[in-house]
């Protein structure tokens, strides 16, 4: 709790000072990005607070309930009408004045329902192999639709990653990686702007003016900043450079501006959130609830890691926000409820 109330403190900070001045030249009048966040954060807190103790949601049947509802939600998105386009994706649901991201809510849910599938008996089986990868497949499959590259990453080397600590056989990972890898092909294919991504990553100053313009401005940001960077609200690149900086890119803003050492310091409370979640896994007395935090804990982990590796010019762009820090409701309020869920889990573990 204490680590993702400081990184979500530390996102508001950056949101002011990376997207106050983008903010009022794109938005003017509209209210400040670092303002919705602070009211996202109270509401996540207060999310946070009920999920945490509802005991219902200990139980593995819910979740398969869930997980249908997701997939209802990511068709939905899919339908004109409904989903909202947004920087070539159709990733979003409106609802009034707010917007939902169904593949946000799938993740989680997907991760939850495949960790409580894991405690059912001959669970090793060919045929429950078969169904916990189509379980997988499904809002992988739905997701890529809109497209949304990003998450499918996360959700699919998250679920393999706990099928990894339920011992499941390697030649399963033989034949998904080599299938992986054929989709990949099939996909860049499919949709030349991902090729283009992966030349922008190669080589950004092949196209600074285009497909590298994100990953240039990114490292015009990092590199003079230093060990100690410019001094907090002192980034240069958050006036017009670096397009959006509040949201992606935001880490190259706190690079630019506390350097290296604020920049590891960062990193080090992330590890201390992974570590601990990770130690509450292992007092958990229930399987389901090992598996579930295990799989959240590094839901997170990896998604901060995706995120850093493209700001960082260590990945190709995919479009992931940095858990608890980058702009944005749904991010932040989905990330709270997989805090609220990871407490939930632990709950006899936190009553003794």
């Amino acid at each position: 709790m204490i680590s993702a109330i400081v990184l979500s403190l530390i996102g508001i900070l950056f949101i002011f000072s990376a997207g106050t001045y983008w903010g009022n030249v794109h938005y003017d009048g509209q209210t400040p990005f670092y303002l919705k966040q602070a009211i996202y954060f109270i509401v996540a807190l207060i999310i946070c607070a009920a999920i945490m103790n509802w005991e219902f949601l200990q139980q593995p049947k819910v979740w398969k309930i869930f997980y249908i509802l997701s997939l209802g939600l990511l068709v939905a998105v899919l339908i004109p009408g409904i989903g909202i386009v947004r920087n070539g994706s159709q990733s979003w649901i409106g609802i009034g004045p707010l917007t939902i991201q169904p593949a946000e809510i799938a993740k989680v849910t997907t991760i939850i329902y495949i960790s409580a599938l894991l405690t059912e008996r001959k669970s090793y089986e060919r045929i429950v192999q078969v169904k916990h990868f189509l379980i997988l497949i499904l809002p992988a499959a739905l997701i890529m639709l809109q497209p949304d590259f990003g998450a499918v990453f996360i959700l699919v080397v998250v679920v393999l990653i706990i099928l990894f600590i339920a011992q499941y056989p390697l030649r399963l990972y033989v034949v998904l990686i080599t299938l992986g890898i054929g989709g990949l092909a099939g996909l860049i294919i499919a949709a030349p702007y991902r090729l283009k991504r992966i030349e922008a990553f190669i080589n950004p100053w092949a196209d600074p003016l285009g497909s590298g313009f994100q990953a240039v401005q990114s490292l015009f940001a990092i590199g003079p900043a230093g060990l100690f960077g410019h001094g907090l609200l002192k980034s240069r690149q958050k006036y017009l450079y670096l397009p959006e900086p509040q949201n992606d890119f935001i880490f190259a803003i706190i690079l630019e501006e506390i350097g290296l050492v604020g920049g590891m310091g960062l990193l080090l409370i992330f590890a201390c959130f992974l570590i601990l979640g990770y130690r509450l896994a292992l007092q958990c007395k229930h399987v389901f609830h090992f598996y579930a935090i295990c799989g959240l804990t590094t839901m997170i982990a990896v998604q901060a890691a995706l995120n850093i590796g493209v700001v960082i010019n260590l990945l190709p762009v995919t479009g992931v926000t940095l858990p608890f820090i980058s702009y944005g409701g749904t991010s932040l309020v989905v990330v709270w409820v997989t805090v609220a869920l990871i407490l939930n889990f632990s709950y006899e573990r936190r009553k003794e």
